[in-house]
């Protein structure tokens, strides 16, 4: 998801200050109880019960509308078809009046496309805004019960990774999964 790498994006900035901060303070002025999570919260939206019914849904009304635009795609194939097929045959002004009717169908074809986008985009932004409240609620849950002082988000592949290298130890990712999926049944 691309609105998910965004956002993950602008929290790995935020995180990153942070986690340089912490890094870069003096070792005295670390306190020795000091423990540091890693969190995938792509994951967290993928594999928890509640983001995988959403992610479901999500992908239902794309495949709904989909087919919508499929119908439109194979109308607008059959009237080029006939297009052509009657081009010799057709009056000139018949042909004008045909190629008019392609044109503007293939107008709405294309705008129904694009508001299809937007609201596909649209809708994605608001389960990822959503989502990362709650996932931010359950990694709070865990890190206060673990005794975590820090957790940064891991990034991925499509975003600004700043975890280069982590122990399995510190990835609390499965960990939020559950209470993800225990505070949102």
């Amino acid at each position: 998801m691309t609105r998910l790498s965004t956002l993950t994006a602008r929290l790995l900035s935020g995180a990153a200050l942070v986690s340089l901060a912490c890094l870069t303070a003096p070792q005295a002025g670390l306190a020795a109880d000091f423990k540091m999570g890693i969190l995938d919260p792509q994951a967290v939206l993928e594999k928890s019960q509640a983001g995988k019914r959403e992610l479901a849904r999500l992908k239902e009304y794309a495949g709904a509308k989909q087919k919508v635009l499929a119908g439109d795609e194979e109308e607008l194939k059959s009237l080029e078809k006939s297009l052509k097929d009657q081009e010799t045959t057709l009056s000139e002004s018949a042909r004008k009046e045909k190629q008019g009717q392609f044109r503007a169908k293939l107008a709405d074809y294309q705008k129904k496309g694009q508001e299809f986008q937007q609201e596909l985009g649209q809708k994605q932004k608001e389960l990822v805004d959503e989502y990362m409240k709650k996932i931010q609620a359950a990694t709070k849950a865990v890190a206060e019960k673990g005794g975590y002082s820090l957790v940064v988000d891991k990034g991925s592949d499509t975003t600004l990774k700043i975890v280069i290298f982590n122990k399995d130890s510190i990835d609390l990712t499965d960990q939020v999964i559950k209470e993800f999926d225990r505070q949102n049944k």
